[in-house]
């Protein structure tokens, strides 16, 4: 689809997409290219806007007046939307932009109704799932939430992972970190970043602590506001530090019991902050830390994260508590292991 772009997209055989244009209202079985068009076009709108969209809308020469443009043109302009070379380009950018894409439209095909004895059932799966649990005498309910990190509103805490630099990911790329710096910057009404807010605080952090270029220790959390994120209900990002980047590669490694430690400490931090502030700081959203490009298995992640979780809530902390995950498979897996942890007797 890149190569052809819409003008030739009637001359190559999608068959998934047709299948997944068909099935949408108004997709006209899907078998003509208008209908894939529309998918597509509607999967980059999902995007949300800024340069990830512009990108998108380039690569696929979906851009007002791009429709006949030969690809090299559209994978040039794509480029210069991220002031990178349109090799570096090819190799990084534009990997990460049709994954974007193709995570909206596989999200746009589970929204199709299914027809099941005669009777239109919709199959979109539930984004916020709250589970209600009984640990150590006591009921509470955790929340997970099935999207993107800045679609999360009216939470207070955002827990977002870094490395043991404290040095954030290009605004531009996917991970959780990204997401947030990319949410939280100020931007003009082109989509032009204006104040990077949280990459600028916590470079501040940084500076007062005597440790740009200095690595911190694993577990260490820093707290930053959360930027045009406050206008979500979203008041705080803290960072916990649990990725130790290898010497002289792109890797990192994570060990959960960093994560473990690390999210008792955002947990004495939150109780910290609370007290100290106008109005106190009552929940707080997890990501599975590590479970990016720091290589845990979502299980082990979470085996981790809910060490320190359920260390907090024995004690009676009083503490709303919700995990945000991008897939729906490990919601599932996240809810599958809180039922079975679950302290009650059945009848």
């Amino acid at each position: 689809m890149r190569r052809a772009g819409v003008v030739r997209l009637r001359e190559i055989d999608t068959p998934e997409l047709s299948r997944i244009a068909g099935e949408l209202p108004g997709g006209n079985g899907g078998l003509s290219g208008g209908g894939v068009e529309k998918l597509l076009r509607a999967a980059v709108v999902e995007i949300g806007g800024g340069s990830l969209q512009t990108a998108a809308e380039y690569t696929l020469g979906l851009a007002q007046g791009t429709r006949d443009w030969p690809p090299a043109d559209r994978r040039r302009r794509a480029a210069q939307v991220y002031g990178v070379s349109v090799e570096r380009f090819r190799k990084h950018h534009e990997v990460m932009v049709l994954g974007q894409v193709a995570e909206q439209v596989v999200g746009l095909a589970a929204r199709v109704p299914a027809d099941i004895g005669g009777a239109a059932v919709a199959r979109l799966p539930a984004a916020h799932r709250e589970i209600p649990l009984y640990l150590h005498g006591r009921a509470v309910t955790v929340t997970v939430h099935v999207h993107s990190v800045d679609l999360l509103r009216d939470v207070d805490v955002v827990v977002s992972p870094s490395n043991t630099y404290f040095a954030l990911p290009a605004a531009y790329k996917s991970s959780v970190s990204a997401t947030l710096r990319r949410a939280g910057a100020s931007k003009d009404p082109t989509g032009g970043v204006v104040e990077d807010h949280v990459h600028d605080e916590l470079r501040g952090w940084a500076a007062r602590h005597g440790a740009p270029g200095r690595a911190a220790m694993p577990g260490t959390v820093v707290a930053t506001s959360s930027g045009a994120l406050a206008e979500q209900g979203v008041r705080r990002i803290y960072h916990v530090a649990v990725a130790v980047p290898r010497p002289e590669t792109n890797d990192y490694d994570v060990q959960p019991v960093d994560v473990t430690r690390g999210v008792a400490r955002a947990f004495a931090l939150l109780a910290e902050e609370s007290r100290a502030g106008d109005r106190p700081l009552t929940s707080i959203c997890l990501p599975l830390l590590g479970a990016g490009r720091g290589g845990l298995p979502p299980l082990e992640s979470f085996g981790a994260l809910w060490t320190a979780v359920e260390a907090e809530l024995a004690r009676g902390a009083d503490w709303d508590v919700h995990f945000v995950v991008r897939r729906h498979a490990r919601a599932d897996l996240i809810e599958r292991l809180l039922t079975q942890r679950d302290g009650r007797t059945n009848p």
